[in-house]
């Protein structure tokens, strides 16, 4: 799994002029999925979101993960985060889930990510999907459940 984690004041996402997902201060992330995921990525994953220390402490240091802070997470699925464009002008999207398996295995990772934390809401899979966000700081943090960054 390939996530593009964001610090936001805000973001929703709209799907046929319909708000689908909102959220206020919190995390926005993208989401590409892999056909070797599986639970222990799940975990690995959402440890990561509801964990990882990006904002501000009363010092002014990041020392706050969104769970500290009470904050929304918004997740979007997004296939492209496995486009592979190092060869020639049109990206392969080869390392990605098929798209049946995709949207099985998103749909585990956010049962998943909700039962471990309260305030989750998503996308919708395969939606032409319009996202607003207010990034704040810019704060964006790549993940890898391969671990290859």
């Amino acid at each position: 799994m390939r996530v593009v984690l964001q610090r936001v004041s805000f973001a929703s996402v709209e799907v046929e002029g319909k708000i689908v997902g909102k959220i206020e201060k919190g995390i926005m992330a993208l989401i590409g999925i892999n056909s070797t995921d599986d639970e222990n990525v799940y975990k690995y994953i959402t440890d990561k979101i509801i964990n990882i220390r990006i904002f501000e402490d009363n010092g002014g240091k990041m020392n706050l993960s969104v769970n500290d802070i009470g904050g929304g997470v918004l997740i979007i699925p997004n296939f492209t985060l496995y486009a592979d464009a190092r060869k020639g002008r049109r990206p392969s999207f080869v390392m990605g889930a098929k798209p049946e398996e995709a949207e099985s295995k998103f749909n585990d990772f956010i049962e998943f990510i909700k039962n471990a934390y309260g305030n989750v809401q998503t996308g919708i899979f395969r939606a032409d999907m319009k996202v607003e966000l207010l990034n704040d700081g810019p704060v964006t943090i790549l993940l890898d459940s391969d671990k290859n960054f």
